[in-house]
């Protein structure tokens, strides 16, 4: 008897907020199940190796790479990309801070450190600008130096504080 395998699997989860049912290649990374089946493109493929933290989202709660998960392995899972965080006015104060302190250039590596930062800003507290560093060590940018980065992030932390906003 010779045993036949499919090359799809069926999957379903919620992507920002809404239930998707796909069937899938095995091995579709849950990055390229973004971009290329739902047209999310704002979590970028980059390294494909997990270091560059471009492909940067969150599932169920958690900021991880896009591009070491596979999309079966998002099966019932509650994945928020930089497009639906950005859409629920989560991220409205943090972007503005971003273009605020310049620190955004080319654009490549934002949606990951807004995703990145986001989970930072979401723990007690004001992070000091090492937790900062830390936090979006994963997280590469050629352009900005990091500096204009952690200002940013620092400053969102700071006036979320000031307003109350944990």
């Amino acid at each position: 008897m010779t045993a036949v395998f499919s090359d799809r699997i069926d999957i379903a989860l919620r992507v920002n907020g809404e239930e998707v049912e796909a069937r899938v290649p095995a091995g579709r990374h849950l990055v390229d199940f973004l971009r290329l089946d739902l047209g999310l493109t704002g979590a970028h493929a980059s390294c494909e190796h997990g270091v560059c933290g471009a492909c940067t989202v969150k599932v169920d709660g958690q900021a991880i790479r896009g591009c070491l998960m596979l999309a079966a392995q998002a099966d019932g899972a509650d994945v928020w990309t930089v497009e639906g965080l950005s859409d629920t006015g989560d991220l409205s104060d943090l972007q503005a801070a971003f273009v605020a302190r310049n620190a955004l250039q080319c654009g490549f590596c934002t949606p990951g450190m807004l995703v990145a930062a986001q989970e930072l800003l979401a723990q007690p507290g004001i992070p000091s600008r090492h937790a900062i560093r830390e936090h979006l060590s994963g997280n590469y940018c050629r352009c900005t130096g990091y500096e204009a980065i952690v200002d940013a992030i620092e400053s969102t932390a700071q006036a979320r504080a000031d307003r109350g906003v944990a």
